[in-house]
């Protein structure tokens, strides 16, 4: 699946992309300033929570609520120097949630402890207002989207 938005169309996207990704542990592949965390504020909203999403640069994870309870853990991996790192925090623990949805920037420093079933999303951006995002998943999970599992 390939989208070509812009910042006006992100709830549009957001949705589109609920329907289609099968897995709750989503990638995010992008440059510096791509528009990885302001896509993921569009998605929690279209998930149904109200807090306030922020980048978890410095935190390394931020947690957000669903109105149904659903918990929402949005990564950032990019100053996690080694998978150990990741493991000491407890990084294996939200991975074994079935409940709960996982969206994870910068996941190639953690790529080993990534398991085969994930939902991956590159966005590349074409200028200051538009970019084009790219859904790759894998092939053999199950086509039920991951938003109706919940």
């Amino acid at each position: 699946m390939e989208i070509d938005y812009n910042i006006h169309e992100l709830e549009s996207v957001a949705t589109q992309l609920l329907k289609q990704i099968n897995s709750k542990i989503v990638l995010l592949q992008g440059d510096m300033g791509a528009g990885k965390t302001t896509l993921i504020k569009a998605i929690v909203k279209a998930l149904g929570s109200s807090d306030d999403v922020t980048s978890p640069t410095f935190s390394i994870v931020n947690e957000y609520q669903t109105s149904n309870g659903v918990k929402i853990f949005h990564f950032d991996m990019y100053r996690i120097e080694d998978e150990m790192e990741a493991l000491n925090f407890g990084f294996e623990d939200y991975l074994n949630s079935e409940k709960n949805w996982l969206f994870i920037e910068w996941p190639d420093n953690v790529v080993n402890l990534l398991p085969d079933e994930v939902s991956e999303i590159t966005i590349i951006g074409n200028n200051k207002t538009s970019r084009t995002l790219k859904l790759s998943q894998n092939e053999l999970l199950t086509q039920k989207p991951a938003y109706e599992r919940c």
